[in-house]
């Protein structure tokens, strides 16, 4: 399963973000907590190589917690503020504003030095698509100030968003890159759900899913659906298509149908609280 997956929408966005980028103090980088290797869009680094940097570990709440705090303190070795998230959650203005402060305070010092007081911190919130953008910015809003969607590409354009902080984030679309280093890296990807279903083939991803939690989580697939995880991974996704009804005329079964219940119920944590990714320790 070869996944690639680039619309024409993430050049523009790609071309905004290296316009945008001189305007900002801070570049905070939205990584999947599931997935953040993958989740790293080797790009950014070239684009922000000048400005303070920043990492969020999103959708904490969905990853297993043992291998997020893995995760952080990888990251922090690398010298990056860290902060493991969960966008949604009403409680993360406070921790978030002193990160954001901890983060830019030799810009800060730098600014009051030449005599500029009181400048509004500007940050940028870049990740690839469907990692949170527009939720954390919701949450740390108090209100809906962006678009949010379950889908990769809901955001499309730029928006700024004053906090009361005196901080200004600007929110930019979710951009992948034009060319996967590996394919793993596609499918980690696809597994989470960044890249859009419409252009995968989901029953063979979804065989791919189960496959991994039988290695890495065993027991996940029988706690949840009840099935013999010592059968082949195709004989599993049957038995969850059969136990959830997902069949079309002449009792056969719809692939198509379970493939999309299933991978569904894995990405929104109905499994259980699992990293796809691991560090090397």
């Amino acid at each position: 399963m070869n996944i690639q997956w680039f619309p024409g929408h993430m050049t523009k966005a790609k071309r905004q973000m290296q316009e945008d980028i001189r305007l900002i103090d801070l570049v905070i980088e939205l990584l999947d907590a599931r997935i953040p290797l993958a989740s790293r869009n080797p790009e950014i680094d070239q684009l922000a190589r000048d400005k303070a940097r920043m990492i969020l570990l999103n959708k904490a709440d969905l990853s297993d917690p043992k291998a997020t705090s893995r995760w952080k303190e990888y990251f922090e070795r690398q010298g990056m503020t860290v902060l493991a998230l969960d966008s949604r959650s009403a409680s993360l203005r406070k921790p978030m504003q002193k990160a954001i402060m901890d983060a830019t305070e030799k810009k800060r010092i730098r600014d009051l030095r030449r005599g500029i007081k009181n400048r509004p911190v500007r940050a940028m919130i870049a990740g690839i698509p469907n990692v949170g953008k527009s939720t954390l910015i919701n949450s740390l809003a108090g209100r809906a100030a962006a678009r949010t969607g379950n889908k990769p590409g809901v955001t499309k354009g730029k928006q700024w968003i004053h906090l009361r902080d005196n901080i200004d984030l600007l929110d930019t679309p979710g951009i992948l890159w034009p060319k996967f280093e590996d394919q793993e890296t596609g499918t980690h990807l696809a597994m989470i759900g960044a890249i859009s279903d419409h252009v995968l083939q989901v029953e063979d991803l979804s065989l791919k899913v189960i496959h991994f939690l039988r290695e890495a989580y065993p027991g996940a697939l029988s706690d949840r659906y009840a099935v013999d995880e010592e059968k082949e991974d195709v004989d599993i996704l049957s038995a969850i298509a059969r136990k959830r009804g997902c069949l079309v005329r002449g009792n056969e079964i719809d692939y198509r149908k379970t493939a999309d219940l299933f991978l569904d119920e894995f990405r929104k944590g109905q499994l259980g609280r699992i990293s796809i990714e691991m560090t090397a320790e």
